[in-house]
């Protein structure tokens, strides 16, 4: 299939399960809610956080918590996200209490755990790479929170940046220095008429694409290096789920592009 998933309906909801993907772990959900609205959420064989890309919903996950209030930023571009995250063994129903916009990020799991509200004061935000290919980097789940299998994080590019950069890869388990990780990328604009480049591709060419990614839409990177190019005039947001066996981002840069990182490093600038 396609990397590149976008949906009829621009203000309207995306799904993707693992077997669409052709992978092992990530399921992907977005869903628009008029105030009122109710969700329920089967998670018997895989764990889940939700991120509440804008307004407040209600979330009950019986046993595992209940978490009233959930949410109040206006978009994804305002501050980082209040969230929950649920593990794998039971289910959760979502209410809506204004209009609101919230990602299920799922990983494919069989372990217990305990449920914990995110809240935008505990999230580390970065700064990272230097120049045209500075970004903002929120760790939402990050390779220390307790989750099993789920890695979350929020990306801010500004107005002709470079993102994702240098252009990197995740794919074969060599630890330290690289683990193999299933990743989507589901993208915003500011303003939503607005456009990036993305570029997935392998050493091979066996994967070899630059999509033009618009508001809204789901990128899949199933393996080989991924760069992001932000146009002009617009900023850029996405936000990553990843997963595989290790709670690890470790990545390798593609070799001809190594030297960019080690220039910032030299100036003393972010990496």
């Amino acid at each position: 299939m396609s990397t590149l998933l976008r949906p009829a309906d621009r203000t309207g909801d995306c799904a993707l399960t693992p077997r669409d993907a052709g992978w092992r772990y990530i399921g992907f959900e977005v869903h628009v809610f008029p105030p009122g609205a109710r969700l329920d959420v089967d998670l018997a064989t895989r764990e889940c956080g939700i991120i509440v890309l804008s307004g407040v919903v209600d979330i009950d996950a019986g046993a595992g918590g209940r978490w009233t209030g959930v949410g109040g930023r206006a978009d994804v571009f305002e501050a980082p996200p209040h969230g929950v995250y649920l593990p794998a063994g039971g289910g959760a129903s979502i209410a809506a209490s204004s209009a609101a916009e919230v990602a299920l990020c799922f990983a494919e799991s069989d372990r217990t755990g305990t449920a914990r509200r995110i809240e935008p004061d505990g999230i580390e935000v970065e700064t990272r790479g230097a120049g045209q290919a500075t970004r903002s980097i929120r760790h939402v789940i990050a390779p220390a929170f307790p989750a099993h299998r789920l890695l979350v994080v929020e990306v801010l590019t500004p107005s002709g940046n470079w993102s994702s950069y240098p252009p990197h890869k995740h794919d074969v388990d060599a630890p330290p220095g690289e683990a193999a990780l299933e990743e989507v990328y589901y993208h915003r604009q500011q303003p939503a008429d607005g456009f990036a480049f993305q570029r997935v591709y392998t050493d091979d060419r066996a994967i070899d694409e630059t999509l033009t990614v618009h508001d809204r839409d789901l990128v899949l990177v199933p393996r080989g290096y991924h760069v992001v190019a932000q146009a002009y005039g617009y900023q850029g947001y996405y936000l990553n789920v990843l997963a595989g066996e290790r709670r690890s981002m470790a990545a390798s840069d593609d070799a001809p592009y190594r030297w960019i990182r080690d220039e910032w490093r030299t100036d003393g600038t972010a990496q």
